[in-house]
């Protein structure tokens, strides 16, 4: 029986066109053309110039539909036979090893028995890949079947560019979906930092900022835990011509070393046990912006030379995955460990400690810039008293600012942000005198305090009453638990350090 080829091209034009889901519209396409050639299924290659390799997307059969991302290699003479001037736009493949590109396809689909019809899909001399139909069995596919099948290639190039441009489309409303999720977390998480200081304990730590930050080079951030790092980043950041591009923070110290390079670097669906689906490390998240590797001592060695290829290579490559991904990022890293020990005692790769040391920036510890406690003291209470819900921001009591001032912060600024909350947890509405500080106990005896409010203080000498103090505590023990550096939260080393400075006798001298 003839076949009218105007009815059967609009209706396969109307089904291909019938739905922006690829699977669905082939289903419905593979439905129909079963009524005028023999098909078992149908696939559609998209040809990875770049790879020498076919990328099978999408395979249908008349019950099921897979989406996939299967690459199958191609040989010499197969890739060749994709530039090969004068083939045609429907191919028949009725034994697959007489054609080097079949061949390599129905071994990889376990299809060696197969016959194919295989139609190239271009659009404006741009080859996209082809559509192509199998049959079970050899010899299945004629002439007349090839020309009934060309004449659907260019409905069938225009629909399936067009669906293939829609998923693009969903994969990228996703991507920014999930970067704008995560950039939301980064900023509540940053919210109400600010810097303290600028024009006093960080009067140069702020002038090297703002000569780095118009530049490009990386930075590294040195100083003890707690003071400040993460907001000397985002002030870097902020104020390069990057600010509009994700800041993302990364604490290397925090993540398990087995899924180190997975949060990192990210990793393909199937590169191991739970990775159902494709995921982007922090590095593709800081595309076009800044990556804040904090605590970056704290990386494995396997982790530090996956490192160094982005700083080298400026790309990355996904955990399962064998393509690289360029990413354009700037690295801001910071440490409160000594690098240079690091590389001695071959804990840190001296290559990665070369790139990364460009422009070193010590932040001072708190004790080191005083002069900044009372903006602090009043930017936390302001800050503290919004997130506390307290009706009024107290007062500190008269001798309240000179008390902290006497105090030595092990732990910097983070320190006396907590000192602040819990005062104002135990003093709602009560102005606050800061006498409890560390460890939970009096800092100065009674007598001690009023001197201090009565007369200027003495640093060194507010510095020895609190060491003698925490010595008679721990009837004078330096070091272990309980012992005076315990007590005052400092390593024993720079107790000492500091008692020999103050002429405060230990050990024997103190017998």
């Amino acid at each position: 029986m003839p076949i009218d080829e105007n009815e059967f091209f609009r209706q396969v034009t109307v089904l291909v066109c019938s739905s922006l889901d690829l699977e669905t519209a082939l289903q419905r396409t593979l439905n129909y053309l079963a009524h005028f050639m023999p098909v078992d299924s149908i696939f559609l290659h998209l040809y990875e110039n770049s790879l020498g390799a076919i990328r099978t997307v999408t395979e249908v059969t008349a019950t099921e539909t897979k989406t996939m991302d299967k690459i199958t290699s191609l040989t010499r003479e197969g890739r060749n036979s994709f530039e090969k001037p004068g083939v045609p736009n429907v191919r028949i493949v009725n034994r697959p090893e007489t054609d080097p590109v079949i061949k390599k396809i129905a071994e990889s689909f376990k299809m060696p028995n197969s016959s194919a019809l295989v139609m190239r899909l271009v659009i404006e001399g741009e080859r996209l890949g082809s559509l192509t139909l199998t049959a079970d069995g050899k010899d299945r596919y004629t002439e007349g079947h090839a020309r009934l099948f060309s004449l659907l290639n260019e409905p069938c190039a225009m629909a399936l560019s067009n669906a293939l441009t829609h998923q693009q489309l969903l994969r990228l409303k996703d991507m920014l979906t999930d970067d704008n999720r995560y950039l939301n977390q980064e900023l509540i998480r940053m919210a109400g930092d600010e810097i303290i200081g600028t024009d006093f304990g960080l009067k140069d730590v702020m002038e090297m900022v703002r000569k780095i930050s118009p530049l490009e080079s990386p930075v590294l951030l040195l100083g003890e835990t707690g003071v400040g790092k993460g907001v000397i980043a985002s002030a870097i950041h902020y104020l390069s011509p990057r600010r509009k591009g994700p800041f993302i923070t990364v604490n290397s110290g925090a993540i398990p070393e087995t899924l180190i390079d997975s949060e990192l670097f990210g990793h393909e669906r199937g590169a191991f046990t739970g990775a159902i689906e494709q995921k982007r490390g922090r590095f593709e998240r800081a595309d076009h912006g800044t990556i804040f590797l904090d605590e970056i001592g704290e990386l494995p060695p396997h982790a530090q030379i996956r490192m160094l290829r982005v700083l080298q290579e400026k790309e990355i490559e996904r955990v399962g995955g064998t393509k690289a991904i360029p990413v354009d990022i700037r690295i801001i890293a910071a440490t409160h460990r000594n690098l240079q020990d690091m590389v001695r005692e071959k804990q840190f790769r001296e290559d990665l400690w070369f790139r990364i040391n460009v422009f070193p920036i010590r932040v001072p510890p708190l004790r080191e810039r005083k002069e900044d406690i009372p903006s602090l003291v009043y930017h936390f209470i302001n800050k503290k008293t919004k997130q506390l819900k307290l009706n009024v921001a107290p007062e500190p009591s008269p001798g309240a600012i000179d008390r902290l001032m006497a105090y030595h912060w092990p732990g910097n600024v983070r320190e006396l942000e907590n000192v602040v909350e819990r005062e104002l947890i135990l003093n709602k509405g009560e102005p606050l005198t800061f006498r409890i500080l560390a460890g939970g106990d009096d800092m100065f005896p009674p007598e001690t305090l009023a001197a201090l409010a009565d007369e200027p203080l003495n640093l060194d000498k507010a510095t020895a009453l609190n060491i003698r103090r925490a010595l008679q505590k721990a009837s004078g023990t330096v070091h272990g638990p309980g012992g005076a550096a315990a007590i005052l939260g400092i390593n024993p080393s720079t107790l000492r350090s500091k008692m020999k400075k103050l002429g405060i006798p230990y050990g024997r001298k103190r017998g």
